[in-house]
C-alpha cells in the first residue's frame, strides 16, 4: 500500500534515535528524545490560494528534513511507521 499525500501535506519516515550519547553511554528507549531528522517518502501536490494558484513544494523524495517537534500524525503502513506533516512543520533541510 502506498500513501499518496494531499495539499501540503510531506510523508516522513524518522531517523533512528541516537541510542549511545556522545560520552559513550548507552540510552534506554524511554530515555532517548524523539528524533526531529526525518526522509521524505511522498510529497502532496501543494496547496492552492484563495484564487486558485498552485504553490509548489519546497521539499522533494529523498530530502532528509528536520520537522517540528511533536508535529505530524503517526500512521503504520505495512508494519512501517510514517509521520504526516503540513509543509509548515518541516524547518530546515538537511544538506
Amino acid at each position: 500500500m502506498n500513501i499518496k499525500p494531499l495539499g501540503d501535506r510531506v510523508v516522513v519516515k524518522l531517523v533512528e534515535a541516537e541510542e549511545k550519547t556522545k560520552t559513550g553511554i548507552f540510552l534506554t528507549a524511554s530515555a532517548q528524545e524523539k528524533p526531529q531528522v526525518a526522509e521524505v517518502v511522498a510529497v502532496g501536490p501543494g496547496a492552492h490560494t484563495d484564487d486558485g494558484k498552485l504553490i509548489p513544494m519546497e521539499v522533494k523524495v529523498g530530502d532528509k528534513v528536520i520537522t517540528s517537534k511533536y508535529s505530524g500524525t503517526e500512521v503504520k503502513v505495512d508494519g512501517t511507521e510514517y509521520t504526516i506533516v503540513k509543509q509548515g512543520d518541516i524547518l530546515a533541510v538537511v544538506e
